[in-house]
């Protein structure tokens, strides 16, 4: 079974409700405005539309409005996503951090400028953080290929279809890797954070197969949660886009998609990060850094290849800090 205590990481989550709530307004914000670009581009493809009757009419305008609509605030949120993990999931995860360590932090929407504030310690710009969460994602698939996929955990003959499912659910398992080693690098209080953040990706290779194992089973939790809530706004998804101008028909499974989208990330994913947190922090207690994972992962990943160059950089240039476990 799993390593995480459910009582516990539900306690952390709750004590850091002001992050939650924060999230909650992000991604509100974020499915209002998908729901309204679209609903928007619709109606204007549907004007448009009524003077181009030859070409699809009023119905064909208003299905290719919904889709620029819905692709003009995609485009929006690829840009901006940068700050939102700074300004939103960096700071939580800061908190939990502490929480996890038994640490105090304040009460209250006075704890929105705490994470914040330790999380500017750590990394005075946005693009340093976005760019170290980039370069851990990317190393992601060589982790989970240096494993071997499912066959090492479970090895049954004969089931080839069937592995290459679970393989396929172990990649999605990993999806918060980068979360747990940005949580690693605010625990250690590392001033290099290119270093801690190499250091904490051998770590999580060296004991991957505990961490693979309870990330799968929150996995499938995340998904259970979210096709559950999927149900749920099917019918009042169905309802918003039935006002919608032309044809709505595959626009309620969008939204409906959408919606169970958000509640997840506002509610569910914090709990995701905080138990495996707390295995990942728990596993590595007294570990060093293993050189030969070090140097298997940067056989298979250019990625972590130029991670290890800018950590090396980053010492070379006399940044101080300690990137060891307290």
């Amino acid at each position: 079974m799993w390593d995480f205590e459910i009582g516990r990481t539900m306690g952390i989550v709750a004590r850091t409700w002001p992050f939650v709530l924060l999230r909650v307004a992000v991604y509100a914000g974020i499915t209002l405005a998908y729901l309204f670009a679209t609903g928007a581009g619709a109606g204007i493809g549907w004007g448009v539309g009524h003077a181009f009757t030859d070409a699809g009419g009023p119905f064909g305008f208003a299905i290719w409005g919904g889709i620029a609509g819905f692709g003009l605030v995609s485009i929006i949120l690829y840009w901006v996503r940068e700050y939102i993990l700074y300004l939103v999931k960096a700071g939580h995860i800061a908190a939990m951090v502490h929480l996890i360590d038994g640490r105090d932090i304040p009460g209250g929407t006075g704890q929105l400028a705490y994470g914040r504030r330790v999380v500017t310690d750590r990394f005075a710009e946005a693009s340093v953080l976005f760019l170290l969460d980039q370069l851990i994602k990317g190393v992601l698939a060589a982790i989970t290929g240096l494993l071997g996929g499912i066959a090492a955990f479970i090895p049954i003959p004969g089931l080839n279809g069937l592995m290459k499912m679970l393989n396929a659910v172990i990649r999605m398992s990993v999806t918060y890797v980068d979360e747990i080693i940005l949580g690693y690098n605010i625990r250690t209080g590392s001033t290099t954070p290119f270093e801690s953040g190499r250091q904490g990706i051998v770590l999580y290779a060296q004991n991957a197969r505990t961490m693979v194992k309870n990330a799968v089973w929150l996995t499938v939790f995340l998904w259970l949660v979210g096709l559950l809530l999927f149900l749920l706004f099917l019918a009042p998804a169905g309802a918003i886009v039935y006002a919608m101008p032309g044809e709505p028909a595959g626009w309620g499974f969008v939204f409906a998609i959408l919606l169970a989208w958000a509640c997840v990330s506002a509610f569910v994913e914090p709990f995701a990060i905080a138990a495996l947190m707390q295995v990942y922090f728990r596993v590595i207690e007294g570990q060093q850094p293993n050189p030969e994972w070090d140097s298997r992962l940067e056989g298979a990943s250019r990625k972590f290849r130029e991670l290890k160059e800018r950590a090396s950089s980053e010492l070379g240039a006399g940044f101080g800090g300690s990137a060891s476990p307290r």
